[in-house]
C-alpha cells in the first residue's frame, strides 16, 4: 500500500467525518488523516464508555475502508490513560488501517499500549513529536529510547507536528529542519515522514467586517516549501500535514459547547486562506450568507463549481433566493465545505499528483 501525500490533522467530529467522505476517490486515497479525540475533562474512565464523541469515532472507523489514518487521543489526563488506550487499541484491531499514535512525552502506559496494539495488528505506529516553538535537541533521546522499544517488525511514522505556524513563526522552517536531522537519522526505516503544521488563524468577534472577504497568508505552506527546497536526501519523501481551516487550537476544544452568533465561510488560495464572516441569525441572515458566497465564488482564485464539493456548495448557496434559507447551511456545512475544497486544493498542489 502507497503512503498518503497530505497528513491533515483532524478532529474526531462530524463536520471533518463528512469533509473526509467526500473527498472524490482519487483525492481520498493521497490523504491519510490523523484523526483526534476531543478533550474529555474529568470523566472517568467508566464513563468513557459512552461519550458523545464515541458515535462518531464508529462513523470515522467506517469511513476508512481503504485508506490509511491514525487515530490519537492528545488530551488524554493521566487517570484516562488506560482507558482511552483500550477504546484506541479496539479500533485499531477492528481497523488495521487506522494506526495508534503515541510520542515522547506520553506516559509508559501509553507507549506500551500503542507499540503492542501496532505489533499485534500488524498496522505500525504513529510517533507524534511536538515543536510549539524551537526544536528542543533533548527530546531527540526521548524519541531515541521510545524507538528502542519498537518491535523490529513493526512498521514506524514520523508525525512532526509544529502546532500552529502563523507569520509570527518565520523561523518555522528551520526549526522543523533541525528536527528532521536530528530525528530522521534515528532510523533508516520511518514508513512515513510528515511534518504538520496549522496555519489557519483563529477568527474572534472583533476580526473581519461581515461578508467581506479577508486574506490570511499561508505561512505553514511557505514553511513547508522551505523545507523542501533544502533538498536533503533523507527528506526525499517528505509528507505535507496541516490542521485543515481550523486552527490548531480548536482540537482542544470540547463539543458541544456552543458557538459564536456568526460563521465563517472559508476558501483556500495558493497563496492565502480566504474568510468571510457572516451573521447566524437575524433577519439578514440568508441575504448576507448568498453575499458571502458569491463573494467568494467571483474570486478570481476560485476554482469552478466543479473543482469538489466544497465549491459545489458555495455556487450553489451564492445562486439561491434570498427568500429562502435552504442551502445557506450551519456550522458544520460551513466546515465540512471548506474542509473539502481545501484537502482537495492542498492534494492537487502537492507534487507527485
Amino acid at each position: 500500500m502507497s503512503e498518503p501525500l497530505y497528513v491533515p490533522v483532524l478532529p474526531v467530529r462530524q463536520h471533518a467525518r463528512m469533509a473526509y467522505e467526500r473527498l472524490r476517490p482519487d483525492v481520498q486515497a493521497s490523504v491519510a488523516p490523523l484523526w483526534n479525540l476531543p478533550p474529555s475533562p474529568g470523566t472517568t474512565s467508566a464513563q468513557l464508555k459512552k461519550p458523545r464523541w464515541q458515535k462518531e469515532l464508529r462513523r470515522v472507523r467506517g469511513v476508512h475502508r481503504r485508506h490509511p489514518g491514525w487515530i490519537d487521543a492528545p488530551f488524554a489526563e493521566d487517570a484516562q490513560a488506560s482507558a482511552l488506550a483500550g477504546i484506541l487499541a479496539e479500533c485499531s484491531a477492528l481497523n488495521h488501517l487506522l494506526r495508534p499514535v503515541t510520542g515522547p512525552e506520553r506516559g509508559e502506559a501509553q507507549q506500551t499500549a500503542a507499540l503492542e496494539t501496532a505489533r499485534r495488528c500488524g498496522c505500525g505506529v504513529g510517533v507524534r513529536v511536538r515543536m510549539p516553538g524551537e526544536w528542543d535537541g533533548a527530546v531527540t533521546e526521548a524519541v531515541g529510547a521510545l524507538m528502542g522499544r519498537v518491535d523490529r517488525e513493526v512498521p514506524v511514522d514520523l508525525l512532526l507536528d509544529l502546532g500552529a505556524v502563523l507569520p509570527g513563526r518565520p523561523d518555522a522552517g528551520k526549526e522543523a529542519l533541525r528536527a528532521l536531522d536530528a530525528l530522521v537519522a534515528l532510523a533508516g526505516d520511518w514508513r512515513t515522514v510528515a511534518v504538520l503544521g496549522g496555519a489557519f488563524p483563529h477568527v474572534t468577534d472583533d476580526m473581519m467586517r461581515y461578508g467581506e472577504p479577508h486574506e490570511e497568508p499561508r505561512a505553514d505552506w511557505d514553511a513547508w516549501h522551505e523545507v523542501r527546497a533544502a533538498r536533503r536526501d533523507r527528506l526525499s519523501r517528505l509528507r505535507y500535514g496541516d490542521y485543515g481551516v481550523q486552527p490548531a487550537a480548536a482540537l482542544a476544544t470540547e463539543p458541544g459547547n456552543g458557538g459564536p452568533p456568526w460563521g465563517v465561510l472559508r476558501y483556500t488560495t495558493d497563496h492565502s486562506f480566504v474568510l468571510c464572516k457572516v451573521r447566524n441569525g437575524g433577519p439578514d441572515r440568508t441575504a448576507g450568507i448568498r453575499t458571502a458566497a458569491r463573494r467568494i465564488r467571483d474570486l478570481p482564485d476560485f476554482r469552478t463549481a466543479v473543482a469538489s464539493a466544497g465549491e459545489t456548495w458555495l455556487r450553489d448557496c451564492a445562486d439561491g433566493p434570498t427568500t429562502d434559507s435552504e442551502g445557506t447551511g450551519t456550522h458544520t456545512q460551513w466546515l465540512w465545505a471548506g474542509g473539502v475544497q481545501h484537502m482537495t486544493h492542498v492534494v492537487r498542489s502537492l507534487p507527485g499528483t
